[in-house]
């Protein structure tokens, strides 16, 4: 016997998470006010600079995961219909892999170039422009748009990774490492600046390629993440470096019901919210629809993201499920 629980919810985030999601938007929109002001200051005073070349496109890339963040939040709020029978939940591991592949796509893009212009040995030049009737080194004003375009990401990235954590959503968390990825952007294309300005024309072509290597190693990294999430590998936290414990956990406090002789617990992440199913082995045959129920409250209190989930009494443990989650006892 089996019952399908929460096919259709009324909300995906518990009113205690809405705070959260709430400034998690709102930091998404300044975010994006932020990069349109460092994109167009960066654009003025880029010159010939490699290095800032790579700013300028890494800033624009810094757009991606808030933009996909917030088109995410809109979609899976909408409840589940016919033709999408669990929700769009997964809008958000979507909008994961978008950022990902962007990430990953223009980092290569821009290892190469930064590569081939060591190889070329090209020399760039920084000029000099007029202010208030003054001669005034560009380099100056490169450093103040790359100053602009590192400070402010250190104080949104450490928003983000703390909302991401307690939403436990992955976008999210990529979103605060690329803001991370854009303050040590700053800092090396400062470096491959003040190396034009002292004679070192090898530097600014340097700090574009080590910044291009921090991106690509990023967007592999997170590409692999989010095609594991779409493949419906076992759900993992919100860093994607180890597995979740809650399956382990739902198992164990089944055990702990006296009517449970063994149990297997198989999630899979939609999004930021699990769904999965439930096999139990029940000592005996009675109450079948009292004790489903029983399951489903007991996983319910185990974790908020158990957004649907099946629950079936079965009479024994295939070899899948059993190799999947055994709790049998002997």
């Amino acid at each position: 016997m089996s019952e399908r629980w929460g096919h259709t919810p009324a909300h995906e985030l518990p009113c205690d998470k809405a705070p959260a999601m709430r400034l998690a938007v709102r930091v998404e929109q300044v975010s994006l006010i932020y990069f349109v002001t460092a994109i167009a200051f960066t654009a003025f005073v880029m010159g010939e600079s490699q290095a800032m070349k790579t700013v300028w496109i890494d800033d624009m890339l810094g757009m991606v995961p808030p933009l996909a963040v917030l088109v995410a939040a809109r979609l899976r709020r909408r409840h589940a219909t016919d033709a999408y029978r669990y929700g769009y939940h997964r809008a958000v591991t979507i909008a994961f892999l978008v950022a990902a592949v962007a990430l990953l796509g223009f980092g290569g893009y821009l290892l190469g170039e930064g590569l081939y212009t060591l190889i070329r040995a090209e020399r760039p030049t920084i000029g000099s422009v007029t202010v208030f009737g003054r001669d005034l080194w560009l380099g100056w004003l490169m450093i103040a748009a790359l100053t602009w375009s590192a400070a402010p990401t250190v104080i949104l990235g450490r928003i983000k990774l703390r909302l991401a954590h307690d939403l436990h959503d992955k976008a999210l968390y990529t979103d605060a490492l690329m803001n991370k990825a854009d303050w040590m952007t700053g800092a090396a294309g400062m470096l491959g600046v003040i190396g034009i300005g002292l004679g070192y024309w090898w530097a600014d072509a340097v700090a574009a390629s080590m910044i291009a290597v921090d991106i690509t190693r990023d967007g592999a990294r997170n590409m692999i993440a989010a095609f594991g999430d779409l493949m419906d590998r076992r759900p993992r936290d919100v860093a994607c470096q180890c597995e979740d414990p809650l399956p382990d956990r739902i198992v164990a406090a089944l055990r702990d019901l006296p009517w449970v002789r063994c149990a297997s617990v198989r999630l899979r992440e939609h999004g930021h919210v699990l769904i999965g199913e439930v096999y139990v082995v029940p000592v005996d045959e009675s109450a079948p629809l009292r004790r489903i129920d029983e399951v489903h409250t007991l996983a319910r209190a185990c974790d908020w993201r158990l957004t649907d989930l099946t629950v079936q009494l079965v009479p024994a443990l295939t070899r899948e499920e059993d190799d999947d989650d055994d709790s049998c006892e002997d």
